[in-house]
């Protein structure tokens, strides 16, 4: 007669057999479906297990339960070699151990120095008395490569300028001992803020968020988030760059005429509107000021116009869903017509002229003044020749002397001999 332990095995197999036929599990992992590792790193597998309902009375949760890796294919009757780990033995082919609590179904596992020959599909096996299974529908897909898998960027939502936005960056964690350092590359001064996060498959990343002010001078600029994970005595890198699209009122407005040069009355002129912005101008409207009052003429990118009245101005404004922006004002000017004068010009010039005849005044009584002072019988004739006497070249003097002493002097006394 059989012992009560072979019957008791027989039949666990028997029922596992029946519900393989129905397509029942006798054991239901729960695991990522993939994970990225870097070469030289350690990677967690985040796992856990449960039994199907109809055999839970086989397992005993307070047995001591040993989890196996298989790597490649779940069956391993043939190929003892596909069994990497088994956390009841001391050595095993890969270094590693299982860090969750098994009496409360958690299988999670570590393995440590991961290098390229790791790559490939694992399955996980229970090992108690006397329950024993293998989930042969559910595996890990573990990757290594030598450089990490750049950040993850998305953006949600507008971009506005002038209005605070945080963005996040994520960078998985496969092994969280060992977590990459998450910066960022923006053009404006920033905020950052660092944590570790659990994802809904249980694995690890590092969440980064910036929070700064955006201005349209950022639009269209590169921002980058950079993760740094450390792997034994080095680092690697790697990065995420993003355009920002900033959305802003319309900036730098300007107005243009062409011809630029004066023209005759009556001579067609094209006016034309430039902005920048985002989204882009959904409509431009042009402004004519005329003897100080402002009328609004057209609508367009462009404004084409006959020249009838010299000195009139134009200005035009973008509008899009932001805003609007108002242009610098051009001037029309007619060909042969000179600018009027201002009329601070007359004033600037009669001031002049004012100052210098009181000057003049004051030059022609002080003349006045020091002339009736001089002596009674001088002559300014005879003073004008004494000066020039004194200074004046030599034949200049003899000259003068000659015409003044002809009629003032006596007659020479051979003459007055005769007489």
């Amino acid at each position: 007669m059989a012992c009560p332990e072979n019957m008791l095995f027989l039949i666990v197999l028997f029922i596992s057999g029946v519900l393989a036929c129905f397509g029942q599990r006798d054991l239901i992992t729960t695991m990522p479906d993939r994970l990225d590792v870097l070469t030289g790193s350690c990677v967690q597998i985040p796992c856990s297990f449960d039994i199907p309902h109809q055999i839970k009375y086989t397992f005993n949760s307070t047995i001591l339960t040993s989890g196996v890796w298989i790597k490649g294919n779940p069956y391993f009757g043939e190929r003892p070699d596909r069994v990497i780990f088994n956390s009841s033995k001391l050595v095993n082919r890969y270094q590693g151990e299982i860090t969750g609590n098994m009496s409360q179904k958690n299988c999670t596992t570590v393995f440590f120095n991961v290098t390229t020959n790791y790559t490939n599909k694992y399955f996980f096996r229970i090992e108690s008395q006397p329950f024993r299974a293998t989930d042969t529908e559910k595996s890990v897909n573990i990757v290594v490569s030598d450089l990490p898998s750049s950040p993850i960027l998305p953006v949600s939502g507008e971009v506005k300028e002038g209005t605070p936005v945080s963005l996040n960056c994520f960078a998985v964690t496969p092994c969280p001992e060992h977590p990459p350092e998450l910066t960022w590359t923006l053009p404006t001064q920033f905020t950052t803020e660092n944590q570790l996060q659990e994802n809904p498959d249980q694995t690890k990343s590092v969440l980064s968020t910036v929070t700064f002010t955006p201005s349209y001078l950022h639009h269209e600029k590169n921002i980058t988030c950079t993760a740094v994970y450390p792997v034994g005595t080095s680092n690697k890198t790697a990065e995420h760059n993003m355009m920002l699209n900033v959305s802003f009122s319309p900036k730098d407005t300007s107005a243009s005429i062409s011809p630029a040069d004066p023209v005759s009355v009556g001579s067609c002129v094209s006016l034309t509107c430039s902005s920048t912005a985002n989204p882009p101008v959904t409509n431009f409207t042009w402004f004519k000021i005329s003897e100080g009052k402002t009328t609004q003429v057209a609508s367009g990118l462009s404004y084409t116009l006959n020249v009838t009245v010299d000195g009139e101005q134009y200005y035009c404004e973008g509008r899009n869903s932001h805003g609007c922006g108002k242009s610098n004002e051009v001037q029309l000017a007619i060909k042969g017509q000179e600018e009027p004068v201002n009329p601070k010009v007359f004033e600037i010039v009669g001031k002049t002229l004012g100052l210098i005849f009181l000057f003049s005044l004051i030059v022609f009584f002080a003349w006045r003044r020091r002339t009736s002072r001089l002596p009674s019988g001088f002559d300014m004739t005879d003073r004008s020749q004494g000066l020039v006497g004194m200074n004046s070249p030599v034949g200049t003097v003899c000259s003068n002397q000659a015409t003044v002493s002809r009629g003032n002097q006596e007659p020479p006394l051979n003459n007055l001999d005769g007489l």
